[in-house]
C-alpha cells in the first residue's frame, strides 16, 4: 500500500473513483508477493503493481467492470487459464487478484485510517472478505484485540481475530478459508509492519558493510556510538543517522517497534549489556548481539540479574548472523547478519 498511497490519495482529493487490485494469492515463480497492489483510477491512471508487468493489462480491464458495477472481483491468472499466455504470464505462476472500489472519505473511513497508520509506521492489519455474503467488506486490526469494521457475525469474527494474533507475531500476510458452520468465506489479513530500520550499536568495522547492505535492502539506517571518534560522516557517509549518545539512551529515544532490526556490534560490556537490555525488552523485530559463546553468556547471566526473563532472552540472535555461511572478514559477517534479518523479516528458519 504504501508505494500508491500518495498517488491514490492525490486521484481522491480530485475527486476521482479508485479501484485497488491486491495479489491475495500466489503459486509457482510468480513475480511479485501477497499483498502487492495496483491502483486503477476512474481517469486511466495507473499506479504500482501485481505482477511485474505481467498481467497489469488483464488487471486493468477487469477493474472498468468494477468501476462499472461497483462490485468486488475475485481473478485467477496463470498458467492454467486458457487466457494465460494472451495475458502474459509466461513465467510460468499462478496469482489471485481482488479487485474492489475504494469508497468511504473522511478522517474516520477506514482508507484514511489505514492511510494515517502507515504514516506513522503503526503496526496494523486489514482483513477483507473475498468471497460469500460480505465480499469486499474490511476489518481494520491492531495487536491489542481492537478492530473497526463489519464482516458479517460475531463467530466469523473471532476467527478472523485469532489468525490476526498470529500473523501480527510473525508479522506475516495470508488467506485464510474460514468456515463457522453457518457462513463460509475466503479471506484475506494483510499486516502492515512498520518500515524496517536497522540500528547498529557500534560504530566498528562490520558496522560500514552492514550499513550499506542496510540501505541497499531498503531499511532507514541508524548508527549509535558514544565514541563521536567512531560515529563520523567519514566513516558512514550514506547512513540515515548518526547518534552520539550511550547505546542504551539511543536506544530508549528511537522508540523501537516492529520494524527495527538492532544489531550490537561494539563487542563492549558497557556498551553491550545496557544496550542489550534496552531492545530485548522492546518491540523490535530482530535484536542480535556480536559476541563468543563465553561473551553472550556473560552478557546473559548480567541480564538475568538486572531480571530479563528467559523467554526474552531466548530471542536474541547470538553469535549475530548465519552461521552455515561461514562468513570470514567485515564483508561477509555483515552480509551473513544481513542475512539473518531478512530471513525473520520473512519468517523463514535458517539455523
Amino acid at each position: 500500500m504504501r508505494d500508491i498511497m500518495q498517488d491514490v490519495s492525490s486521484w481522491r482529493e480530485e475527486n476521482k473513483e479508485v479501484v485497488v487490485a491486491t495479489v491475495v494469492k500466489a503459486y509457482g515463480s510468480a513475480l511479485r508477493p501477497i499483498g502487492s497492489k495496483m491502483a486503477i483510477s476512474s481517469a486511466g491512471d495507473i499506479s504500482g503493481s501485481v505482477s511485474g508487468g505481467c498481467v497489469e493489462s488483464a488487471v486493468y480491464e477487469a477493474a472498468q467492470a468494477v468501476f462499472e458495477s461497483g462490485q468486488a472481483k475475485l481473478v485467477s491468472y496463470g498458467i492454467a487459464d486458457e487466457t494465460a499466455w494472451s495475458v502474459g504470464l509466461t513465467c510460468g505462476g499462478t496469482i489471485e487478484v481482488f479487485l474492489e472500489l475504494l469508497d468511504g472519505r473522511g478522517e474516520n473511513s477506514s482508507y484514511e485510517i489505514l492511510t494515517h497508520a502507515l504514516q506513522t509506521d503503526t503496526l496494523i492489519g486489514q482483513a477483507t472478505v473475498l468471497t460469500g455474503a460480505h465480499a469486499g467488506e474490511h476489518l481494520l486490526l491492531w495487536p491489542d484485540g481492537s478492530f473497526k469494521g463489519d464482516v458479517g457475525e460475531k463467530k466469523f469474527l473471532v476467527h478472523i481475530q485469532a489468525a490476526a494474533e498470529d500473523l501480527f507475531r510473525q508479522q506475516e500476510t495470508r488467506k485464510l478459508e474460514i468456515e463457522t458452520g453457518d457462513e463460509q468465506a475466503a479471506v484475506f489479513i494483510q499486516v502492515y509492519p512498520p518500515s524496517p530500520r536497522l540500528i547498529v550499536v557500534g560504530a566498528v568495522h562490520i558496522a560500514v558493510p552492514l550499513v550499506a547492505l542496510g540501505n541497499t535492502m531498503g531499511f532507514r539506517t541508524v548508527v549509535v556510538d558514544a565514541r563521536s571518534a567512531f560515529a563520523t560522516r567519514e566513516r558512514f557517509p550514506h547512513v540515515d543517522e548518526l547518534v552520539v549518545k550511550w547505546p542504551a539512551e539511543a536506544l530508549e529515544s528511537l522508540h523501537l517497534d516492529e520494524g527495527s532490526y538492532v544489531a550490537i556490534l561494539s563487542h563492549d560490556a558497557k556498551f553491550d549489556i545496557p544496550a542489550l537490555q534496552v531492545a530485548v525488552q522492546s518491540r523490535a523485530r530482530y535484536v542480535g548481539v556480536l559476541a563468543s559463546k563465553h561473551t553472550y553468556q556473560v552478557l546473559y547471566q548480567a541480564l538475568r540479574e538486572e531480571g530479563v526473563s528467559e523467554e526474552l532472552l531466548e530471542k536474541v540472535h547470538t553469535p549475530i548472523g548465519i552461521k552455515k555461511l561461514g562468513a570470514q572478514g567485515p564483508e561477509g559477517i555483515a552480509f551473513s547478519i544481513m542475512a539473518e534479518m531478512i530471513a525473520e523479516m520473512k519468517g523463514v528458519k535458517v539455523s
